[in-house]
């Protein structure tokens, strides 16, 4: 249901950038990446990744999360799921519940738009947070 999207080249950089970022679930921003990827690539530049990341993404070969006016993340899992985000620190994490693919064909039938996909963004208060407010709220 994707659009095409053109192939690009695994340069040695890319290579690194998409290990770096498969070997973590955390749904890092470019900057973290960034201080991933200089631990094997020292002198890469912090525009190089942000570019590539873009590059892979829209190729489809990562995926790059916009949610609700955070920073851009990204995630090595390109199939399609779902992702929470907590409304307090911004932690991004999947969310294993089966995509609704109806909810696609009840789009396309209420529109003339050719649908190529969707994005459901839920949100909550992590763990963390939730032990952070509680133990603020027993002082």
């Amino acid at each position: 249901m994707n659009a095409p999207t053109p192939m690009i080249r695994l340069t040695t950089q890319r290579q690194i950038i998409l290990e770096e970022l498969a070997k973590v679930t955390t749904h890092p921003t470019a900057s973290e990446l960034y201080d991933m990827v200089r631990k094997r690539l020292p002198r890469i530049g912090l525009g190089t990744v942000y570019r590539n990341l873009d590059l892979m993404a829209e190729s489809g070969m990562i995926l790059k999360i916009e949610v609700g006016g955070t920073q851009k993340r990204f995630d090595a899992t390109t199939d399609n799921h779902y992702h929470i985000r907590c409304a307090i620190c911004g932690k991004v994490d999947d969310i294993d519940v089966p995509v609704i693919e109806e909810l696609v064909t009840q789009a396309a039938a209420a529109t003339s738009y050719h649908i190529l996909g969707h994005h459901v963004e839920f949100t909550g208060i992590c763990s963390t947070c939730q032990k952070e407010r509680h133990g603020k709220a027993a002082s």
